[in-house]
């Protein structure tokens, strides 16, 4: 339960930078990465994750959660750092589309990735 407790407050967090960074009340906004600073973080975390293989899938998204089994957070998280990524912009909304499809139909709303398909 206080795990649940601290996931929620973290995305409570969440949601008001992300308010009052539309509001013109923060300065600055989530730092670019490219693709090698992605991959790059998982091979200094010991990951076993070959971010290339996961992005040539047919179904990413499918496969990050079926057979990579990530949580939803995860998920979530993911497809944030990609979406600031240098991945090109027509595969960034796919992959952000179907995030979205797949959370909003398990309901897990996520107001960051919604934030991002109306940013």
């Amino acid at each position: 339960m206080e795990d649940f407790i601290l996931r929620e407050i973290d995305r409570l967090g969440e949601m008001l930078l992300m308010i009052a960074r539309k509001l013109g009340l923060l300065d600055g906004d989530t730092p670019d990465y490219t693709l090698s600073n992605v991959k790059d973080e998982f091979d200094k975390a010991n990951l076993p994750f070959d971010l290339d293989a996961v992005l040539q899938q047919k179904n990413p998204v499918w496969y990050l959660v079926e057979t990579g089994k990530l949580s939803d957070h995860a998920l979530e998280n993911f497809i944030a750092i990609l979406f600031h990524s240098d991945l090109d912009e027509a595969r960034k909304q796919a992959l952000l589309n179907d995030a979205l499809a797949y959370l909003d139909g398990k309901g897990y709303f996520s107001i960051r990735l919604h934030s991002l398909s109306n940013g």
